[in-house]
């Protein structure tokens, strides 16, 4: 996990990396880290998140990487444009955290499920397994993905690093 180039993607934000990079995105607390990873082409992609669907999105023009039914179909143009196929890609997951408890929730209050559901589905459609994930609970995590060996570091306060 040392010495690679490290992409940074943001909160609402997506990436790839090729050529041995590192993709990493902190502060996924009801956020998913959808990551995709094209293990013949060693083709990595890493979307963080924020809310499952655009359907909710106020503004005409809004940022794409922000929803899950916007960002995932970004995020694999991007992947395919430079070389990786849709049926050799592999997906693992971080995140959907239910971050604060409160009674008689609303789902409009269930964002970190309902991001998991989203991602969920949507790599259903694209029928993507998702080989990994470490979702829910109610803390916060900082993940790593490896573009050669397509490894996902899960890190947080309470549990360390987790490898996936």
């Amino acid at each position: 996990m040392t010495g690679q180039l490290q992409i940074k993607v943001g909160m609402a934000d997506l990436n790839i990396a090729v050529d041995g990079a590192l993709l990493k995105t902190t502060g996924l607390g009801s956020c998913v880290g959808l990551t995709l990873f094209d293990p013949r082409s060693k083709i990595a992609g890493m979307a963080h998140v924020m809310l499952p669907s655009s359907e909710i999105a106020r503004e005409s023009s809004f940022n794409t990487a922000k929803y899950a039914d916007t960002a995932i179909p970004e995020l694999l143009d991007r992947m395919l444009a430079v070389g990786a196929r849709l049926d050799r890609l592999q997906a693992k997951m971080a995140g959907g955290a239910q971050m604060f408890a409160l009674s008689g929730q609303s789902d409009t209050l269930r964002i970190g499920p309902r991001n998991v559901e989203s991602c969920t589905a949507l790599m259903k459609h694209y029928h993507i397994p998702v080989l990994a994930q470490d979702t829910g609970s109610n803390y916060g995590r900082t993940i790593e993905l490896d573009s050669i060996t397509g490894k996902l570091f899960v890190k947080s306060v309470q549990y360390g690093i987790k490898e996936f």
